[in-house]
């Protein structure tokens, strides 16, 4: 997830300098793309299963640069959830990078029996997480709805990486 977390530094990095390509990221076009891209990496994830990393990871970049895009115009200039949450995608894609890969040693066969079968449901497959962060943007009244969702790609992405080094 190296490209959502640079990405996600960068966003916080031109909030609190104030940068006037704020106003680029804040265009339409910007949103159209984005939700293409995103789009297609969920199509890409189911297609090509081989590349799901990547896909994870253009997918949260995408869908960090939407939200941004169609969310700042509503909130007023020097509101902090903008910062607060691209830090708190920063520190959380940080965290999963360092903890969970190459951590495949230490686990026992009960505790990774049990993590296939939750990797296996269908509530954390990552097109059902995808489709619902695509859908939390849009539901403007539900702020929170958004990092929730992103928290738990993350996680789901976390399991992913976990299993696949078995």
């Amino acid at each position: 997830m190296f490209i959502f977390i640079i990405l996600s530094l960068t966003l916080c990095i031109l909030l609190q300098t104030a940068s006037p390509l704020l106003n680029i990221l804040e265009s339409q076009l910007i949103i159209y793309i984005g939700v293409a891209l995103a789009v297609g990496c969920m199509v890409g994830n189911r297609v090509k299963k081989s590349a799901t990393k990547i896909w994870h990871d253009v997918f949260a970049s995408c869908v960090l640069l939407v939200w941004f895009a169609y969310w700042h115009p509503l909130f007023k200039d020097d509101s902090p959830v903008f910062f607060f949450f691209a830090l708190y995608f920063v520190f959380m894609a940080t965290f999963i990078e360092l903890f969970f890969t190459d951590q495949h040693q230490k686990i026992d066969a009960v505790t990774l029996a049990r993590m296939q079968s939750l990797a296996q449901h269908i509530i954390v497959q990552p097109w059902a997480i995808m489709s619902g962060i695509l859908v939390s943007l849009e539901l403007l009244e539900h702020y929170l709805l958004y990092p929730v969702l992103m928290t738990l790609l993350l996680i789901r992405f976390a399991l992913f990486s976990y299993l696949e080094q078995k």
